[in-house]
């Protein structure tokens, strides 16, 4: 039996990063990239163009941050799950990407290691703070999680 293909849109200004995602996923059996945005308005058109399963953002875009972007796509496309990958690892900023809409948050520099755990949590349900963003946090007794609450569209 064949397992359903995940559809993945990968937004991010900096194209050699999507590059490497493109490149690290052609390595997974069930992963297919349907698409790349260099912008989030781009993004938005595309993700309601594409209806991807995924869609990989990152914070840092040079119109609309990737936070107010993933609210517009949390409008545009529900059923997607949306997931950060950013050279953020700031706690404010992490709490911010789960509290409007993302089900994950990976630091750029763990994605090597992390991208593939992070995607297969998040397509299952659940959520993911990578161990970039936890080992910056400034308060050790608090959950990040607890800001990845399901968000109501």
């Amino acid at each position: 039996m064949k397992t359903a293909t995940v559809r993945i849109l990968v937004v991010d200004d900096f194209t050699p990063f999507r590059q490497w995602v493109r490149t690290k996923l052609e390595t997974q059996q069930n992963f297919e990239i349907a698409g790349e945005a260099a912008d989030a308005l781009e993004g938005i058109q595309k993700a309601q163009e594409l209806t991807p399963d995924l869609i990989v953002l990152d914070v840092a875009l040079p119109d609309i941050n990737g936070i107010e972007a993933a609210k517009q796509l949390c409008r545009v496309v529900p059923s997607a799950k949306i997931l950060f990958l950013s050279r953020h690892a700031d706690e404010d900023i992490a709490q911010c990407a789960l509290s409007n809409g993302a089900q994950g948050y990976v630091v750029k520099s763990d994605a090597e290691r992390e991208i593939i755990p992070a995607m297969e949590e998040v397509l299952r349900g659940g959520k993911f703070v990578g161990s970039g963003v936890k080992r910056m946090v400034k308060n050790p007794m608090r959950n990040l999680l607890q800001f990845a609450a399901p968000t109501y569209r």
